[in-house]
């Protein structure tokens, strides 16, 4: 007893003399079936090739298109081949050009003859079909299909829809119940005969030559009519995608495909050198009792397809963006923190961070002429440049590429009013975002400036429109990042603890208490600057209730600042 292979091929077909030659010297007989649009110099030398095998056959080349029964034609001219030619083959094992043994043929043989009448193949009914892409389950039974998917999509879709809106049902052959399931099975030598000399051959034929995708369909659906034991399950390694196409096997997957224990995958990348010198290879050791278990891979699969369909968390880039819906996936891969109004109020705030929490202190990135890296560099990690323009191309990308590529080291910045505001909502949604709010404090630079006043007061106004807007949008019921609001008024009145605060949020188990401070700019007569806008019209309430003397700094008892979670 020995199996059989039967080989489907249209490309590389070096490979393909490769794999068969395996086969074939180790006695065991292989018949192939090359696309009739694969190259004529490419099948002349494989056939060269392969001359030396006597237990080698081509079957005559027919042109084959993906989704029609030219697949199932060329399967069956090959199987009758192999029937006819070698009669000790028990099974047959049906192989794409693409597919690589992953076991020594000697382990198939005894897994098979401790099976004898088990035939191996993926047949599920349509009601039951959970991986099909596409939206056709029973009615690729039921319609007809005179265009091609790959080739002619709109036609193919207006005829189904137009097949549809007028109740079209193809009648399905007695006895045949309609089945699903990977083209890639090992059949036993009584089932295919079985199938290939049915009474009711031709009409069973007539039939799937106009079902979608018969390869999936034609022998999964008349080996229930015939087989005496089946096994609802390949022996071929094969994963697909969200969009159902096939995983491909590299080099680096040497290790996962030989944790399998599978006897043959597919499909293998045509260039995987290292795959095909160490399974083609004659000192691989047999294992003939261990049961081949794909699904040992199914979590590797499945966090691939994740991986593909989500991205990696704060990881964008011009393959692939995260989906913007999606609240489950934190928008950067790390934390960082937004500081509003500190380096309006503290002059040396950047330097004094830097030094007590050993984080990289960035100016605005956001500021409308440039973004303003720690250091005023030009070029930041990752080729990040300093342009607004391309920044503002893009702004979310740029944060999520500058937090991705300085992992393990904490990010700050700052962001003010008079920054693009583009990146707001962003920074709310962020579970990784730490936003330390003091409003009003755009309001100390113009105190300090020596412009016009009512100058002044157009800009106050502006900054505390959008300032307003951005703080409504934190408060959002939506927001997801760390956020906490002081006043200006509230914040110098006692700054102190608020500091403290903000430095334990680095070092949580810290009992050490701040000996040193940023320099806080001069407010005398600050109260009568803020009077003196309300005076002319502009109520500058996000500064707080500031009182008209100077007020008293490092005040005790200290107010609790406005947290929102």
């Amino acid at each position: 007893m020995s199996v059989g292979f039967i080989m489907l091929a249209h490309k590389n077909l070096d490979r393909v003399a490769q794999v068969a030659g395996y086969w074939a010297q180790r006695d065991h007989p292989v018949v192939i079936h090359i696309d009739a649009r694969a190259p004529r110099a490419d099948f002349d030398e494989m056939t060269e090739v392969l001359q030396k095998f006597r237990n080698i056959r081509f079957v005559a080349r027919r042109p084959c298109d993906w989704g029609k029964f030219s697949i199932v034609a060329a399967t069956l001219d090959a199987a009758e081949i192999m029937l006819a030619q070698f009669p000790d083959v028990s099974h047959v094992f049906l192989a794409s050009g693409s597919c690589l043994p992953l076991r020594p043929v000697e382990d198939l043989d005894a897994y098979l003859a401790a099976r004898p009448d088990t035939d191996f193949i993926e047949s599920v009914t349509t009601e039951e079909v959970t991986w099909t892409v596409g939206g056709l389950d029973l009615e690729r039974f039921t319609l007809r299909f005179p265009f091609s998917w790959k080739k002619h999509r709109r036609l193919f879709d207006a005829y189904v829809n137009f097949q549809r809106r007028i109740g079209v049902q193809r009648r399905i052959p007695e006895g045949v119940e309609p089945h699903l399931g990977s083209q890639w099975w090992c059949l036993t030598r009584a089932t295919l005969q079985a199938i290939l000399t049915d009474p009711k051959r031709s009409v069973y034929d007539t039939y799937f030559s106009k079902v979608w995708i018969p390869d999936e369909a034609y022998f999964q659906s008349l080996v229930r009519k015939h087989g005496r034991e089946i096994e609802s399950r390949s022996l071929t390694l094969s994963r697909f995608d969200h969009q159902g196409k096939p995983h491909v096997f590299y080099d680096d997957h040497l290790q996962l495909l030989q944790r399998s224990d599978c006897f043959v995958a597919r499909k293998i990348w045509p260039r995987a050198n290292k795959l095909y010198r160490r399974f083609l290879a004659d000192e691989i050791k047999v294992l003939a009792r261990i049961e081949p278990n794909p699904r040992k891979l199914d979590k590797v699969f499945l966090r691939a397809n994740a991986r593909r369909t989500q991205g990696r968390a704060g990881l964008k880039m011009q393959s692939r963006f995260p989906r913007r819906d999606s609240w489950a996936l934190q928008k950067t891969c790390a934390p960082y923190s937004v500081y509003e109004g500190f380096s309006d109020l503290f002059s040396n705030f950047d330097t004094w961070m830097e030094k007590r929490t050993g984080t990289r202190v960035h100016g605005h990135l956001f500021h409308k002429s440039a973004v303003k890296f720690a250091g005023n560099a030009e070029i930041f990690n990752g080729c990040l440049s300093n342009s607004a323009k391309l920044r503002d191309y893009n702004p979310e990308a740029f944060l999520t590429n500058l937090i991705w590529n300085t992992q393990g080291e904490h990010q700050t910045f700052q962001f003010g009013p008079a920054d693009r505001q583009e990146i707001g909502r962003f920074l709310a949604s962020d579970q990784n975002a730490s936003l330390y709010v003091v409003t009003g404090a755009w309001s100390v630079p113009l105190f300090h400036s020596e412009m016009n006043f009512q100058r002044v007061r157009r800009i106050a106004a502006r900054y505390q429109a959008i300032e307003a807007a951005h703080v409504e949008n934190l408060r959002s019921e939506h927001t997801r990042a760390k956020v906490h609001i002081w006043t200006l008024a509230e914040f110098v009145e006692d700054p102190m603890p608020i500091l403290q605060s903000i430095i334990e949020q680095f070092d949580p188990g810290t009992s050490r208490k701040l000996t040193e401070v940023p320099k806080m700019a001069d407010l005398t007569g600050f109260g009568k600057f803020v009077q003196r806008l309300k005076n002319e019209g502009m109520n500058p309430h996000l500064v707080g209730d500031f009182p008209l003397g100077d007020i008293a700094l490092h005040k005790t008892p200290s107010l609790k600042p406005y947290v929102v979670r």
